[in-house]
């Protein structure tokens, strides 16, 4: 004796499974259908204000930090050789070339052969001061407006000290002088560029 009726779509679904149709429907379903796109390796495409991608088989999103990252993260294998960078000295050498210390001690002699290293180098400091000089102009800027807020001293009372510079002048000073100097490297620069 059954306890429950059976509905006419139970008799149906029940049929379908015994006929092997577990696929079909019992009842008829009314809804939205979403747009199925299919994504390959490599592909890239925007969805829900976030942008994705599909590495090595698998789904992931781009971040806007995903280009830092790349800069500062040093890869297992050397991107020229691909050998493994195990080397006290591949991770200094892979910040500035981007490759192992073998690679850079390869290229560097090749240069050297060439006749072409002195001007290498004098790129290399070149560029080295142009990055300090951008150091330099942020680290003072900055400096200059931070607020004088006062200072604590070796009591414990808070002094504030007034008078002092004027700030615009100073900023426009920072500002022209790291100009020149910037004007200045990047001339010698572009003048070691024509000669290598």
């Amino acid at each position: 004796m059954l306890k429950k009726e059976f509905n006419k779509k139970d008799v149906n679904r029940m049929r379908s499974l015994i006929t092997g149709n577990v696929n079909s429907s019992s009842e008829i379903q009314i809804g939205y259908k979403k747009k199925i796109i299919e994504y390959k390796e490599g592909d890239v495409w925007t969805e829900n204000k976030k942008t994705w991608t599909i590495k090595n088989g698998i789904k992931q999103t781009i971040s806007k930090v995903d280009s830092i990252r790349k800069e500062i993260f040093m890869p297992l294998c050397c991107p020229k050789c691909n050998k493994v960078m195990k080397n006290k000295l591949d991770k200094p050498n892979y910040r500035i070339h981007k490759k192992c210390y073998k690679c850079v001690v390869s290229y560097e002699n090749k240069l050297t052969i060439q006749g072409k290293y002195d001007q290498y180098e004098k790129k290399l400091i070149t560029n080295n001061k142009l990055n300090y000089l951008s150091e330099m102009e942020s680290y003072l800027l900055d400096a200059v407006n931070t607020s004088n807020e006062g200072y604590i001293s070796e009591k414990g009372e808070i002094e504030r000290w007034v008078g002092g510079i004027n700030k615009e002048k100073m900023i426009k000073d920072i500002i022209q002088n790291t100009e020149k100097a910037r004007k200045k490297l990047k001339k010698e620069l572009n003048v070691e560029k024509k000669t290598i």
